[in-house]
């Protein structure tokens, strides 16, 4: 079980980089629906939509982190941070300051990714 100054660090930590990732999300929002760019060069269209798709997956793994993030805070809520949902035992401290959204313990996860590695063979 984590302590109270561990509980609200993860808190803390969580909220920020949530509120950072929201943030971010809202400048693209913004930068992409300023339509005063136009480029009469086909190849200078082509960099601009390129660079917009990258950033574009960028922001797409940031919304699956915000849903991680938002489930970490949950599960800070409802006690059960830093439990594996495997095997039921406490998270490393070094597991949870390295993944804080993290819901495996590094052993139950090593088992899981070695599983998918058998199961793409």
């Amino acid at each position: 079980m984590l302590s109270k100054k561990k509980q609200k660090y993860f808190e803390e930590l969580l909220t920020k980089r949530l509120t950072d990732l929201l943030d971010e999300a809202n400048k693209t929002v913004s930068g992409m629906t300023d339509f005063r760019e136009n480029f009469p060069d086909p190849t200078d269209r082509a960099t601009l939509e390129a660079d917009r798709n990258f950033t574009l997956r960028i922001r797409d793994r940031e919304r699956r982190l915000i849903g991680k993030i938002r489930d970490a805070l949950e599960r800070l809520d409802n006690g059960t941070f830093g439990i594996c949902e495997e095997c039921e035992e406490e998270i490393s401290d070094e597991r949870l300051m390295a993944r804080p959204v993290t819901t495996s313990c590094i052993n139950c996860k090593k088992n899981q990714e070695n599983q998918e590695r058998l199961k793409g063979q």
